[in-house]
């Protein structure tokens, strides 16, 4: 329960709302509290032959009076605890969210998506529950317990402690419930986590999918899933349904002892008739709250379990962070240069072995290699998306780790290997972040990436929608849209993860040529399987097994007779293959 001292913030923070919310529940107490009162002057007076028809109706009427009034008051404490807790639930949403944000990339790597939107939906739910209803229920427990009790005691101090024998009992029953709940209710979360990371898998990969045929395949694997899920919510529905009888068991155990030794005292005139009515009115009452005990205690123990997980996120430091030290730009440019740089992810083996290279600003490096040699992973460690291990990575002469990150990031567009668009309209996509770009410089961005034809069929232009992932545009297109997005941004430093994998040479000609003009005196890194794309730029490093084998100019590598040679005349034998079999 210590969990919930982390929302401490948020309830002071509503201090005024909370007094008046707690202040009408009281009063609501106090008049439900009245109301054995009335009944036991009422009993009373019958019983002795003191009121008349006209007498019972005002005792009527003050019941009705009271009800009515504490339906209206109950409102106001609906409005302002319950309403609160929306409040506290929408705040806690948008604070994991924005910490989300702010984490590196390990933690993505090592948190399932499934889990990220368990926290935000059912773990949230499971908050404003506890902090709302569960809070006015172990709040008007307590309080309405033992206003009950306090009024029973008056009434008959022997009488009350017989009722009270089976409390033992109840504090047995809730400390053995209530460890079950706790464990059945972890359960439930972490299964809804694989179910959710299930559905989100099998939406985005969809076309693969239905390209290998495998529907029926992955039904049934979320059929497991789900019936899992099913069985878990069972097994905390069995502890509840354990929980709940036994607790009415007790109540109803307390109302037989009342019952025979009350009804014993009023024979033997201890008490009178109304006294009777009114302790068992109490005892009504009390009912509630021992009932409430097994409610209260699931649900604090939901809302504990869910807000422990979310504080371990929100607890979660990112691995990069801001140095000390650190140099005031808006800006990062000058040469890159890697010095005796060792990288490896999460421990395991070495992708990058002492790499040193230099890249001087304005220069266009060409990365090649076979799969798998450390090219894209040399590329993300410059905008800091990972930090090395060993050896150190400067631009203009610093280390990345003196330059403030949004500084760096800003000055490094990249587009990566998996092209990821938003599900929104192109402009959206191209202009992401910044929605104030004059119309003209959108024309002479799209020219530059080759989507001005795409442009003219697509219906809508620009306000075209481009689906989840931009599933409704093509390979090439994908690429010419992030292409585009990442141009308009116009960073001091471009890199082309494989940008042109999926467009064709004469296009990708044109996006080069195009880029040289923009570009000028600005960095641009290539990162290609094709020779073709890098074979103009000032330098090119040979990427295998995580170390530079080769570096040079285009026409110096073919000399070397080495790897890039290699790869360079394996693809014009297929071009020439591949013409070869068009002709035909």
């Amino acid at each position: 329960m210590k969990a919930f001292l982390t929302l401490k913030s948020y309830f002071f923070e509503a201090r005024w709302r909370l007094l008046a919310g707690f202040l009408s529940l009281l009063l609501v107490d106090a008049l439900q509290l009245i109301i054995p009162r009335i009944i036991k002057w009422a009993v009373d007076d019958l019983t002795e032959g003191r009121v008349n028809p006209f007498g019972l109706l005002r005792y009527a009427l003050y019941i009705v009076a009271i009800s009515v009034s504490m339906n209206f008051i109950r409102f106001f404490w609906r409005y302002f605890i319950i309403g609160n807790s929306r409040k506290i639930e929408e705040k806690l949403r948008n604070r994991l969210f924005s910490h989300i944000q702010t984490l590196s990339f390990k933690f993505f790597n090592n948190t399932k998506t499934g889990d990220l939107m368990a926290h935000a939906t059912n773990d949230m739910n499971a908050v404003r529950m506890a902090s709302g209803i569960g809070l006015v229920a172990a709040t008007d427990s307590v309080v309405l317990g033992s206003a009950a009790l306090a009024f029973m005691f008056a009434i008959n101090v022997r009488l009350t402690l017989m009722a009270l024998s089976i409390a033992p009992f109840l504090i047995v029953t809730v400390l053995f419930f209530g460890k079950m709940l706790h464990k059945r209710f972890e359960g439930v979360q972490a299964t809804f986590a694989l179910l959710m990371e299930r559905a989100r898998e099998n939406f985005s990969g969809i076309r693969v999918v239905k390209s290998y045929v495998q529907e029926k395949s992955e039904t049934d694997k979320f059929s497991e899933i789900s019936s899992l899920y099913v069985q878990d919510n069972m097994n905390l529905v069995k502890v509840w349904g354990m929980f709940f009888p036994t607790i009415m068991f007790f109540a109803h155990v307390s109302s037989a002892i009342v019952l025979l030794f009350g009804g014993g005292k009023v024979i033997l005139t201890e008490i009178s008739m109304g006294d009777f009515v009114a302790f068992t009115s109490y005892l009504g009452i009390l009912i509630w709250p021992m009932m409430a005990i097994g409610w209260v205690i699931n649900m604090l123990q939901r809302g504990a379990a869910s807000l422990g997980r979310i504080n371990k996120i929100l607890d979660t430091k990112p691995d990069i962070k801001d140095g000390e030290d650190l140099i005031e730009t808006e800006s990062v440019k000058g040469d890159i240069e890697f010095k005796n740089v060792t990288f490896s992810y999460n421990g395991s083996g070495p992708i990058l072995t002492n790499v040193s290279l230099k890249v001087k600003q304005g220069e266009t490096l060409g990365l090649v290699g076979r799969t798998g040699t450390g090219k894209s992973t040399l590329a993300n460690l410059i905008p800091r998306l990972f930090d090395v291990q060993q050896g150190e990575i400067t631009i203009g002469g610093h280390s990345l780790k003196r330059y403030p990150l949004k500084a760096l990031r800003r000055s490094v567009g990249c587009v990566p290997q998996d092209t990821f668009l938003f599900s929104d309209t192109l402009r959206e996509n191209i202009t992401f972040g910044n929605a104030n770009v004059p119309e003209e410089e959108i024309e002479e961005i799209t020219s530059a990436a080759q989507l001005n034809k795409d442009l003219e069929d697509f219906p809508q232009g620009l306000d075209t929608l481009v689906g989840e992932r931009g599933v409704t545009l093509s390979g090439g297109q994908r690429q010419r849209v992030a292409i585009a997005r990442a141009l308009l941004l116009d960073p001091e430093i471009l890199i082309l993860d494989d940008a042109f994998s999926s467009v064709d040479t004469d296009t990708e000609d044109a996006i080069l040529h195009s880029l040289k003009k923009k570009r000028e005196g600005r960095t641009t890194i290539i990162i290609s399987h094709r020779i073709s794309t890098v074979k103009d730029a000032h330098k090119i490093i040979v990427l295998d097994e995580g170390k530079i084998v080769e570096q040079g100019t285009h026409d110096e590598l073919l000399k070397n007779e080495g790897i890039y040679s290699e790869m360079y005349y394996m693809q014009l034998l297929e071009e020439e293959l591949e013409q070869s079999t068009t002709r035909r």
